[in-house]
C-alpha cells in the first residue's frame, strides 16, 4: 500500500526541491554588485514619485474588492449561461435573486461615493 503513494511523494519532493536549487543557484552564481541604481523602488521603468512608505487611502482597496465582487459574479454568471436550459425555472430566480443582490450592494457603493475619483 506505501508504494501506491511513491509518485505523490516524488512529486512533492520535484515540487519543493527545485525551487530551493533554483534558490541556492541564484545566490551562488548570481553577481552582487548594488549600486544606488540597483536599490531603488522600480515602478514600472518611471522614477517613483514621492516617498514609497506613504499610506495608500482606503478608497483604492474599496474599488479593488469591488472589482473582485463582481468578477466573482462573472464567474458564476458563465458556467450558468452555458447550463441554462437544463436548469429550469428555479435556478433562473437563484440567479436573479444573486444579481439583485449584487446590484443593492453597487447602488450602495455607489450612493456612499465609492466610486467617485477626485
Amino acid at each position: 500500500m506505501p508504494i501506491d503513494y511513491l509518485p505523490v511523494l516524488l512529486f512533492l519532493v520535484i515540487a519543493v526541491g527545485f525551487p530551493v536549487v533554483i534558490i541556492i543557484l541564484s545566490s551562488i552564481v548570481g553577481t552582487k554588485k548594488p549600486t544606488p541604481q540597483k536599490m531603488m523602488p522600480y515602478e514600472c521603468g518611471v522614477d517613483p514619485i514621492g516617498n514609497p512608505r506613504n499610506r495608500i487611502p482606503v478608497k483604492f482597496y474599496v474599488i479593488a474588492m469591488l472589482f473582485v465582487v463582481f468578477d466573482i459574479e462573472a464567474v458564476f454568471l458563465y458556467p450558468w449561461a452555458v447550463v441554462f436550459k437544463d436548469l429550469g425555472l428555479f435556478a433562473f430566480f437563484e440567479m436573479g435573486l444573486f444579481i439583485v443582490i449584487l446590484l443593492v450592494g453597487l447602488i450602495y457603493a455607489w450612493k456612499k461615493g465609492a466610486l467617485e475619483w477626485e
